[in-house]
């Protein structure tokens, strides 16, 4: 009885009978209290109670007219067949449900098999020097390896002299020919081991150095003579700060990078003169002026027309590449695979590292800087203590006393709490 009841709770009819008891030996259906069964074999097993022959007495089931069965509900009665429209309602929401959860995940899948995809194709494509690094540098020349978990590249603008690329994957000549190539712009940048900010100091170029090997001369000297393994024994000694990473970009890069980004917009605080491609009496009007690949190669390689000369041309490189960042990190990149795509297609075609950056470590380092923004980033030039002309040459006199403590805490990976207590001559929002 409880089972037919059930049944009949459930959307079976009167002569309805589920497929399990049917057959051979199987209970006669139920029939209503007081009534005899009357088996017609015309009814089959699919039968539904509308089926039937036309009701009275001698009916087939035996149900008094109107009479569906348990209960003797109305087969019309509406609040009989609400619970069953509320179940079918939910199977439908649940479906619904079930549905777009499968297509959200399947969205989530793509575009995370998407951004792998981008990080393995393009990091494979990264241009690479190989022999980048010094040997057989003495024991008491080394500088202690980074704290763990921050890291320490030296980017470098090269002046390469040559109307062919010299960087990146298009590269048609090689980085570095003796004398051929001077290392215009160098910058130590710092990532600290919480991967939430970056601190980029620009080295003077005419820093008055020891080269290894050569005696005292201008810092940008070391490339030009020995090539990578040169400027980066030289900038070790100089600092104590291990060398991680190198990365190289050169003018024709610098415009492309420039080109390929759309142009970036520079604002200059006050009007100054534009001594390189504006013709006789060009300046640069107060504002902020958007700038294809040679506008900004023109800005970034003026310096005789700045008050602080070299100096105010680091500031300028520096609010270039702040410029390019806020382009290039705006508007969700690490999240949306396209524009991840677009921006490693343009890195990776214009800058060379060297042959120990693994493409699993760039791609650990592309991830993990994922969330830093140019807001996150704090751009110095090293501490100066004045200017000199030695041996009849121009040069910058770095403060052995500051700089030793800013390379202190970038040995020891503090920027943060140096940068918070020490007065530097930091990028501000108004640059020359």
């Amino acid at each position: 009885m409880a089972e037919n009841g059930d049944a009949g709770r459930g959307g079976f009819s009167a002569g309805r009978v589920p497929a399990e008891d049917q057959g051979a030996g199987a209970a006669a259906p139920w029939a209503p209290p007081g009534k005899t069964e009357d088996p017609s074999p015309s009814i089959s097993r699919e039968g539904a109670a509308g089926d039937l022959p036309g009701p009275g007495p001698g009916g087939p089931a035996g149900l008094a007219p109107g009479r569906t069965g348990a209960g003797g509900a109305s087969s019309d009665d509406p609040d009989r067949d609400e619970p069953a429209r509320r179940t079918r309602r939910r199977r439908r929401t649940r479906r619904v449900l079930y549905g777009a959860l499968v297509l959200l995940c399947a969205g989530v899948l793509l575009a995370a098999g998407t951004t792998y995809w981008a990080y393995q194709h393009y990091t494979g494509r990264v241009d690479r020097i190989p022999n980048a690094f010094p040997t057989g540098v003495p024991e008491s020349a080394l500088p202690p390896p980074s704290k763990d978990g921050s890291q320490t590249f030296l980017l470098v603008g090269l002046d390469a002299r040559s109307d062919l690329p010299t960087t990146g994957k298009d590269a048609k000549a090689p980085e570095w020919k003796p004398g051929a190539q001077r290392s215009d712009t160098m910058m130590l940048v710092h990532l600290p081991a919480d991967h939430k900010h970056a601190y980029v100091v620009s080295l003077p170029r005419d820093s008055w150095v020891s080269v290894p090997g050569h005696g005292k001369a201008k810092l940008n000297a070391a490339f030009s003579w020995g090539g990578p393994p040169l400027l980066i024994d030289t900038v070790q000694r100089l600092t104590k700060v291990k060398i991680d990473h190198l990365a190289v970009i050169d003018w024709s890069g610098f415009k492309k990078l420039t080109d390929a980004v759309g142009g970036v917009d520079i604002t200059v605080d006050k009007t100054v003169s534009r001594l390189h491609g504006g013709g006789p009496g060009a300046v640069w009007t107060a504002g902020t002026h958007h700038m294809d690949g040679d506008e900004a190669l023109d800005y970034v390689r003026e310096r005789y027309g700045l008050p602080n000369g070299d100096l105010d041309r680091a500031h300028r490189q520096q609010n270039f590449l702040r410029a390019v960042l806020v382009k290039m990190l705006s508007g969700g990149t690490f999240s949306n695979p396209l524009k991840l795509k677009r921006t490693l297609d343009q890195v990776t075609s214009v800058v060379s590292v060297d042959d120990q950056l693994s493409n699993g470590d760039l791609r650990g380092l592309v991830w993990g800087m994922r969330d830093v923004r140019s807001s996150d980033m704090a751009f110095m030039n090293a501490p100066v203590g004045g200017f000199d002309m030695i041996q009849k040459q121009s040069v910058v006199l770095l403060d052995a006393n500051a700089a030793d403590e800013l390379w202190e805490s970038m040995r020891n990976d503090t920027m943060t709490d140096f940068v918070a207590t020490h007065s530097l001559d930091t990028l501000g929002d108004k640059v020359s």
